[in-house]
């Protein structure tokens, strides 16, 4: 890809502190975000997603948690940055979207305040500029009436206005980079179609590179340039999202792409065995997805899988992709 590079993550590791230990959530992760376009990073819950979002803004506990490794925007390691220098990035060349605007949003205060929190904080507006900003940022998410909906509280939107509000709020300083974690996750889907069309149609207009937090296979294929699948800290797959869908390799990938429902099928869902594993007995060796497919021997499965470059900016973790087949137990897929 030519693009202009806007972060470049180098073998991150987060680890959290369990019991005096500390296990490693996001194990050598390695990503590359371009300007204006959409990667989504997608997984099940607990796989490490959310975990990678925090880890570029800082938003961890650092009594508990340890991050390594290199996050790099404009050419400076975002993991080494004291709070005072993130604090000047968050909000102002970075934005946030969180998953639950009600949980996100202050009760106590009115939606005009909290979008002028930024303006305030990161630009040299006077009190009418941010008001007018304000005011404009509302209209441009959507919202019929900017001047009503700034003097509401938090608990008198409905929840698709919330969640514009925390995109009003992320695109206040217009942004090089938003990251989007879970944006659409309670909302019904109507209205999560709406907010994706407005976020990447704000991302277009600001030339913004959007990182893309999410579980739901229908969102990556409507908004995504590009995938990173996510299994129990790694990355196990990334490509165009073209390409993935219509050729996924690794068996995590197929597996998830089988569990969608089909609207013309009438096949029983893909049920993928298994859990996902306890950070505290994570393989530290081997393929992590291996104990979900036992039947594909050990010895076709790598020692120490590391991401295999299949196809052009198509790659892959371990190479048992190439010995995947979906077992047949009795009629049901598993």
């Amino acid at each position: 890809m030519e693009s202009e590079k806007l972060l470049e993550i180098k073998n991150l590791h987060t680890a959290f502190k369990l019991q005096n230990e500390y296990f490693d959530a996001v194990d050598g992760v390695d990503l590359t975000l371009y300007k204006n376009e959409v990667l989504a990073i997608v997984g099940e819950s607990g796989c490490g997603k959310s975990t990678i979002a925090n880890s570029i803004v800082g938003l961890h506990n650092k009594n508990y948690t340890k991050v390594s490794g290199e996050i790099i925007y404009n050419d400076e390691n975002l993991v080494e940055y004291s709070e005072k220098q993130l604090n000047e990035i968050r909000g102002k060349e970075i934005g946030f979207i969180f998953q639950d605007p009600l949980a996100s949003l202050n009760p106590l205060q009115k939606i005009g305040i909290q979008i002028e929190e930024s303006l305030i904080y990161h630009t040299d507006f006077d009190k009418e500029q941010r008001h007018e900003r304000m005011l404009q940022l509302l209209d441009q998410v959507g919202i019929i009436n900017p001047k009503r909906t700034a003097n509401q509280f938090p608990h008198q939107l409905s929840g698709g206005m919330r969640q514009r509000v925390l995109i009003a709020i992320a695109l206040s300083c217009k942004p090089e980079i938003i990251i989007a974690d879970e944006p659409t996750t309670a909302l019904d889907v109507t209205i999560q179609a709406q907010i994706l069309d407005l976020l990447t149609e704000l991302q277009n207009e600001i030339n913004a590179g959007i990182i893309l937090i999410t579980h739901d296979l229908g969102v990556v294929a409507q908004t995504s340039n590009r995938v990173a699948v996510m299994y129990a800290g790694q990355i196990v797959e990334c490509a165009d999202t073209i390409e993935l869908f219509k050729n996924p390799l690794h068996p995590y990938t197929r597996s998830l792409l089988q569990s969608v429902p089909q609207a013309d099928s009438q096949e029983e869902l893909h049920v993928i065995q298994g859990m996902v594993p306890s950070l505290k007995y994570l393989e530290r060796q081997g393929c992590r997805f291996a104990p979900r497919i036992p039947w594909i021997s050990e010895s076709e499965h790598e020692k120490n899988p590391v991401l295999h470059e299949v196809s052009k900016d198509h790659f892959v973790r371990c190479t048992c992709w190439k010995n995947f087949h979906f077992k047949d137990d009795g009629g049901s897929k598993i």
